[in-house]
């Protein structure tokens, strides 16, 4: 029994955790305006429009953050949460859950930074030169990172560390940052 209860939890994590990258994906794209019209942009409006959109209509967006999609992906991180401990035979308080799922967004926001960053690393490594449709799109996504750390420190040279020093920075975030907050969410979640 135990064997199957995982096995579902298992598949409950990828539904989620898909649909979940998918939203977030989006919300990065629009915050740092990339191209709308590029292919996986299209793909990812395509995908979570059909929950996002009625959403839309109640939470406007602020300052040019969508915040309905911040609001559903929390909310379906916190469902997750819930629902994971349900069929693990956990009963976990809202709020437990929710610092829980705030904390796994944040996991989230940064695993998405550290493959976007190395994806460009590797590619600019084996074609300096591609020119292909994912390209723009992680220099848009990866710009607001990496900018501020290349004008500071220039490249050695003709090496670029900035990736490396902002790598750094990110695991810092998740090992200072995200694990604490989990931490204490599953204290919370567990004792109430």
């Amino acid at each position: 029994m135990a064997n199957i209860q995982h096995a579902l939890d298992f598949l409950l994590h990828v539904l989620f955790d898909l649909f979940i990258t998918c939203l977030m994906l989006r919300l990065l794209l629009q915050w740092v305006r990339a191209d709308f019209y590029n292919p996986l942009s299209q793909f990812l409006v395509k995908i979570t429009n059909p929950l996002l959109l009625p959403m839309r209509r109640v939470i406007p967006g602020l300052g040019g953050i969508d915040i309905a999609a911040l609001v559903l992906a929390l909310s379906l991180e916190t469902s997750l949460v819930m629902l994971s401990g349900l069929l693990l035979g956990f009963r976990l308080s809202l709020s437990g859950a929710f610092l829980m799922g705030t904390a796994q967004l944040l996991n989230l926001l940064v695993y998405i930074y550290i493959v976007a960053i190395l994806i460009q690393v590797l590619i600019s490594w084996i074609n300096p030169y591609a020119n292909h449709a994912l390209m723009p799109l992680l220099r848009r996504l990866t710009g607001p990172v990496l900018e501020p750390v290349r004008r500071r420190l220039p490249a050695i040279a003709g090496l670029d560390l900035s990736p490396l020093i902002v790598l750094v920075g990110l695991q810092l975030v998740l090992m200072l940052v995200s694990t604490p907050i989990f931490q204490v969410g599953k204290r919370i979640a567990i004792m109430g």
